[in-house]
């Protein structure tokens, strides 16, 4: 395998907590017409955008058929490492509480890379289709970015172009300011469609409504760097508050959120002309092969990703 090319900026992939909920690895699920999955279209958008390497960040109880998932499709077509989300990988002087078997989330699983990277880099769900235009922006900034400190960015989307007819979705709904930064994020966890927009119920049972044309954050961001110290920081303190529920998570629009907050770092919001799409229920997976199959015949992708 060629050795990566550190000018370039690094993709890393959550794909820790993507196993299946209806067996299997869920991104895996064949979407393409030749059994390709969301996740090869994102290497494949990476690598046309200038990526120069991918770091899966997974969990060692699936390592295996991970590994010969992608070894078969594009091991070779772009530097590929692996590292992992583990329960007990926590800063010095805290310890996994006894019973506790959820992720930390993704804050957490974004910090099992920091051995594996030391450039700018960006992070995505594994099983979200983001889009060529998405991944361009976000390359474009990041090439930029390189011996800066947090100078950050994120892709937003509009809200209505993210929403399932199957349930409720969790959002990072984004507040911008005129200079086009993020000024505010804050995780809504059960939003849903309505006639007029979409609405979020929160956690007291109150109702937030919304337009629907609101920018939010689908996990796809851009990062220098010294992200992981302040991260880690940040970890070592929701641990200290809420390390002992038994559900909490540590979600990094609460990091980035808290850091724009003490003015200790800018985030652009870039837009783009991409929709985004996935697999929150499995209901949702028809759409998905159809919209990539449009994508197909629009001449955005070839026939068969990989040789």
């Amino acid at each position: 395998m060629s050795t990566s090319d550190t000018k370039k900026p690094t993709l890393v992939i959550l794909a820790a907590g993507m196993g299946s909920r209806y067996g299997g690895l869920k991104q895996m699920d064949a979407m393409g017409p030749n059994g390709e999955a969301v996740i090869d279209y994102s290497v494949f958008d990476a690598i046309r955008a200038g990526f120069g390497k991918v770091v899966f960040i997974i969990r060692r109880d699936f390592e295996q058929a991970f590994r010969d998932f992608v070894d078969a499709r594009f091991a070779n077509a772009i530097p590929v490492e692996y590292v992992y989300q583990e329960l007990g990988d926590l800063p010095d002087g805290y310890d996994c509480p006894a019973g506790r078997e959820k992720p930390w989330g993704t804050g957490h699983a974004t910090l099992a890379a920091r051995t594996a990277v030391n450039e700018p880099f960006a992070v995505i769900n594994a099983d979200d289709f983001y889009g060529r235009d998405a991944y361009e922006k976000l390359a474009g900034f990041l090439a930029k970015s390189a011996g800066s400190k947090a100078s950050y960015c994120m892709v937003g989307f509009r809200l209505n172009n993210t929403l399932s007819d199957f349930g409720t979705v969790s959002r990072g709904l984004c507040t911008t300011g005129d200079d086009g930064n993020l000024k505010s994020v804050k995780e809504l966890t059960k939003i849903a469609g309505t006639a007029d927009g979409a609405e979020n119920t929160n956690d007291d049972g109150s109702v937030m409504k919304l337009t629907g044309e609101e920018p939010v954050s689908m996990n796809m961001w851009g990062f220098t760097p010294d992200f992981f110290e302040t991260t880690n920081e940040k970890f070592a303190l929701f641990l200290s508050e809420r390390g002992q529920e038994e559900k909490s998570e540590f979600y990094i629009p609460s990091v980035v959120d808290e850091m724009i907050q003490e003015n200790r770092a800018t985030c652009a919001v870039l837009r783009t002309s991409s929709a985004w799409f996935g697999v929150t229920y499995q209901e949702d997976k028809p759409h998905v092969t159809k919209s990539i199959r449009d994508l197909i015949d629009a001449g955005e992708y070839p026939e068969k990703l990989w040789s």
